[in-house]
């Protein structure tokens, strides 16, 4: 076994730090064993959580540079919010980190050149919050009625506004799986290097 995912968030009965814990870090392929979130936080990951790995190489293979750039990331989860802001961090962007209590998120999404939407609330953010020709990374998948999905987005708006914005579904879930696939490839390459 080269890589092991815990798929989160646990039942409330069950121990999420227990669990995770319990992985081996070396196989630990979506990066959040303490240990490897130190070295995250350290700029020298193991293995780099996949889904904020999935919206960095999305915007690498897009050409979007973050260097400079105002980064707004809304949502201060372990899973995405706090991880992708440290990893925008490290491509020399300045991060500004919100979530749902955040005052004046408007305008705080305004100034953003990027925005990543992981809070978890069906359209939460409006399209009018958008920057002219900002990018707009969508995390949030959220049921709303019987059958439809929408991100945390209000897509329809904000993509007459952002000069690129990924779609739910269908934009970050096929790179968190991608990224999952190489961390375990990676993990399965080390082993037979030892």
């Amino acid at each position: 076994i080269d890589g092991i995912l815990v798929q989160l968030p646990l039942p409330d009965h069950i121990d999420e730090s227990k669990i995770l814990e319990a992985i081996s870090p070396a196989k630990d392929a979506d990066g959040f064993h303490p240990y490897n979130v130190g070295r995250l936080m350290t700029g020298n990951p193991l293995y780099q959580p996949c889904t904020p790995y999935g919206i960095m190489k999305m915007l690498e293979y897009t050409g979007v540079d973050l260097k400079g750039k105002e980064v707004v990331v809304v949502g201060r989860s372990n899973i995405v919010g706090k991880p992708v802001a440290l990893m925008c961090l490290a491509q020399h962007a300045t991060v500004t980190l919100c979530h749902s209590r955040t005052r004046d998120l408007p305008g705080k999404v305004a100034q953003a050149d990027v925005v990543i939407a992981a809070v978890g609330r069906p359209e939460m953010i409006k399209g009018s919050w958008i920057k002219e020709g900002a990018v707009v990374i969508d995390v949030g998948v959220n049921r709303v009625g019987e059958k439809k999905l929408v991100g945390d987005v209000e897509f329809e708006a904000a993509k007459e506004r952002a000069s690129a914005i990924t779609p739910v579904p269908g934009g970050v879930g096929p790179m968190t799986i991608t990224m999952l696939l190489y961390n375990t490839v990676e993990g399965a390459k080390r082993r037979a290097n030892q």
